[in-house]
């Protein structure tokens, strides 16, 4: 018990730590928000001219695969938050390139675990992050209110935060499996950048992934087998009640077991990855 005990005392000064370091970047944090949104506005514009060109100059009473033009720019603001969880900037491309100048080694010789520091730092980053941007997301909503039906029922809002929290947990761990590679690979940028542009088309960043039904043949399996529509597509389909019922659950589970799988794939990645790994000097 004494050894929890001292043990957690670590991970919540590792945490505290981390977390004032982020404030420091609040200025950052709240303009990079705003900034975030800005792409929409030509998303907005974009719907709206394929709306009123299918209903003859009226974008409102028109229906796409199931979304009327209010539902599309919900589900672009909606899948913005999704994004704003799920992704990880600079963790993969910062692990290799710690294991490729050496650094890594200042962790490797310390009683710690490497994986559980790294998510302690992502999770004060992201604290700190909706913190300071709990205003602009609140502007940004208010604002764009009328693209909404409401709020959804509590037990779908449950679900939602729910999912957002796995679109976390799912972000980081294959971001961290993706920088151990660096173990054996000294360089992975090319890597990612094929994970980035398959995460920007399939993750549902670009448009609702059951647009895909409508295509036909094996495409819309293929892509909701993926991991990638729990990044941003899932989390969203969920408020705007797209995903009810036994289809929600199943979801749900299915997340759960793709954030346990990247779990264990980023643990053993880095188990054989440091028995391999070689550092000099000092």
């Amino acid at each position: 018990m004494a050894e929890l005990a001292a043990r957690a005392s670590t991970w919540w000064a590792i945490f505290q730590i981390n977390f004032y370091e982020k404030l420091v970047y609040r200025g950052d944090f709240m303009l990079g928000t705003l900034m975030r949104f800005l792409p929409i506005v030509t998303q907005i514009f974009l719907w709206s001219a394929i709306f009123s060109a299918r209903g003859g100059g009226n974008s409102s009473g028109e229906e796409i695969v199931g979304y009327t033009y209010y539902n599309i720019v919900a589900y672009y603001l909606l899948s913005t938050v999704s994004r704003a969880f799920s992704s990880m900037p600079g963790l993969a491309s910062g692990i290799a390139l710690q294991i490729r100048d050496g650094e890594i080694k200042k962790y490797l010789v310390q009683p710690l675990d490497l994986i559980s520091f790294f998510l302690l730092n992502r999770i004060a980053h992201k604290l700190t992050y909706y913190i300071v941007a709990a205003v602009p997301f609140a502007i940004v909503f208010f604002v764009c209110r009328g693209y909404f039906n409401g709020w959804p029922p509590a037990q779908v809002l449950c679900a939602y935060v729910f999912s957002l929290i796995l679109s976390f947990m799912l972000g980081f761990f294959m971001e961290a499996t993706i920088g151990m590679i660096g173990f054996w690979f000294l360089e992975v940028r090319s890597l990612l950048f094929v994970y980035m542009l398959f995460t920007f088309f399939l993750s549902g960043h670009m448009f609702p992934l059951d647009m895909l039904n409508e295509l036909g043949g094996p495409w819309s399996t293929i892509v909701k087998s993926l991991p990638l529509m729990y990044l941003a597509y899932f989390p969203a389909a969920v408020f705007l009640e797209k995903i009810t019922g036994a289809e929600l659950m199943w979801g749900l589970i299915a997340q759960v077991g793709w954030v346990l799988f990247f779990i264990v794939a980023s643990r053993l990645a880095f188990h054989y990855g440091v028995k391999q790994y070689s550092a000099y000097g000092g």
